[in-house]
């Protein structure tokens, strides 16, 4: 099995010169531009003295300083990010009061339609059993004789299929189990 070498410690910048990194060196020479231009712009030592102070201060922070081990334009630009989109989103919910309408009882009639008698219990089992595809009037029990006249379906309305319409002479239910007609 080949061994690999694991690098370790690579947040940590690589020094170019003594304990600098190429970084903070490439800051610091820019704050010394701008204080070397502060002293060409400003003739007076009362106006540039302060501005290099200023200059090489914030120069000096952003090279240097870190906070919670960050360096300080990480920090400054996370910082920058908060203030811009919170990551803490708090939702306060406004009350909202519907318009309440009092409501006034009414009487209500009960209708009382009678007893289920034991022809409509079964009318009603049969749509209940089928999921309302016959009904009692397409159902005809077995050994009920009905006349040719009451089986033809009607003009506008077509057989239903799988229903009998004669019982015929052979208790089949008029359907064919397999034999040749």
């Amino acid at each position: 099995m080949e061994q690999y070498v694991v690098p370790q410690f690579i947040e940590v910048e690589a020094k170019i010169i003594g304990p600098i990194s190429a970084r903070q060196f490439i800051e610091i020479m820019i704050g010394l531009g701008a204080s070397y231009l502060w002293f060409r712009l400003f003739l007076s030592p009362f106006l540039f003295i302060p501005a290099i102070f200023l200059t090489l201060s914030i120069t000096g922070m952003l090279a240097f300083a870190k906070v919670n081990s960050q360096t300080m334009h990480y920090f400054l630009l996370n910082l920058l990010q908060t203030i811009k989109r919170p990551r803490l989103k708090l939702w306060f919910r406004l009350p909202y009061h519907e318009p309440v309408e009092k409501v006034t009882e009414q009487e209500v009639e009960y209708v009382n339609k009678g007893p289920l008698t034991e022809s409509r219990l079964a009318s009603v089992s049969l749509m209940v059993d089928t999921g309302g595809i016959y009904s009692s009037d397409d159902y005809r029990p077995a050994g009920v004789k009905v006349s040719a006249a009451a089986d033809a379906p009607l003009p506008d309305q077509a057989p239903l299929p799988g229903v009998p319409l004669s019982t015929g002479g052979d208790n089949s239910g008029g359907m064919n189990f397999g034999r040749k007609l």
